[in-house]
């Protein structure tokens, strides 16, 4: 390594120590390492959201937030839509046609809007901590039906894959369990979560971030908002006094979070992008801790560890 650094050729030695991990692309490193931190952004922001959510539900129905929180949220990313009017993929061969690209957002907006329905519906007749582990299943869900959609899954990823869904059992499961009504209605949300991943994983390298964004958002909006009006009250003044959720989980979980997803999941794999995500149980706790005045046990701790150290292992690919 001296011999090579005194005649500086640095990077040739670098790139010939690397072999052991493959193909050295300094570049390509760079893109899904920022792509990962977006995603862990994306994660603390969700986290918080949970403690929002919690807050909001106490005045307006679980469609009626919906819907406010992600008109909200389309509201948010439009104004970004005039510049990015047109979107060609770096690689042409991941170029689809613009029917495909409507069908896919149709596609992604009916999975959130139910997966969002279903998770907000099912934690009328659960616990709050059955419902985070129930939905973090996703980080089990993702890799496994990936295999049947010719996704390549690496040792790194089914062990961070194992440590994260223990984690999110330790966080989130401190009595006795067993299967609900609410219960199956958020591991119906955790399947829909699972190809809501990976469709975006599909499309967003495809297609403009901002316009899958915003398209999936005014969807999700239009579905809820209807389902309020059939469904439940809509009282004004509840509105204003769920402003303050409305606008974190508007502005930061939809318009925000989920548009990081979607621009993360251009470099992310699948996997990868559910294992990081799970990082939302863990803030979701520390955040409960803080503003809801929520336990947080030794137990909890060592799952959030558990988790972060799936994180961790998922990222050593990288090296």
């Amino acid at each position: 390594m001296t011999k090579c650094l005194k005649k500086g050729q640095i990077y040739s030695c670098l790139k010939r120590v690397s072999i052991f991990a493959g193909e050295f692309n300094t570049e390509q490193m760079s893109a899904k390492l920022r792509s990962d931190l977006i995603l862990i952004l994306a994660a603390v922001i969700w986290g918080f959201a949970f403690v929002a959510q919690r807050i909001g539900m106490d005045y307006v129905g679980p469609f009626t937030f919906n819907g406010a929180r992600f008109t909200l949220g389309a509201l948010v990313v439009i104004p970004f839509l005039f510049s990015h009017k047109k979107f060609i993929p770096k690689d042409p061969s991941l170029s689809i046609s613009r029917g495909k690209m409507i069908w896919g957002v149709i596609g992604t907006g009916l999975l959130l809007f139910s997966g969002a329905s279903l998770q907000q519906v099912g934690l009328q007749f659960t616990t709050a901590g059955k419902a985070g582990f129930i939905t973090g299943l996703y980080v089990v869900f993702v890799p496994f039906i990936g295999l049947f959609l010719g996704h390549r899954t690496t040792i790194f990823t089914w062990l961070g894959v194992l440590f994260s869904a223990a984690g999110l059992y330790f966080l989130s499961i401190t009595s006795g369990f067993r299967i609900d009504r609410g219960d199956l209605l958020v591991l119906a949300c955790a399947f829909v979560f699972t190809f809501h991943v990976l469709l975006i994983g599909w499309l967003s390298p495809r297609m403009s971030s901002f316009h899958l964004a915003a398209g999936q958002f005014a969807i999700c909006a239009f579905l809820s908002i209807g389902m309020a009006l059939i469904c439940e009250p809509i009282v004004a003044g509840d509105i204003v006094r769920a402003a303050l959720p409305i606008l974190y989980g508007g502005i930061m979980s939809v318009g925000i979070a989920f548009t990081l997803q979607v621009i993360a999941q251009k470099e992310a794999h699948p996997a990868s992008v559910s294992i990081i995500l799970s990082m939302e149980a863990v803030v979701a706790a520390f955040g409960g801790w803080m503003i809801l005045h929520e336990s947080l046990t030794l137990r909890m701790l060592a799952g959030c560890l558990l988790i972060l150290t799936g994180i961790v292992i998922v990222q050593l690919k990288r090296l």
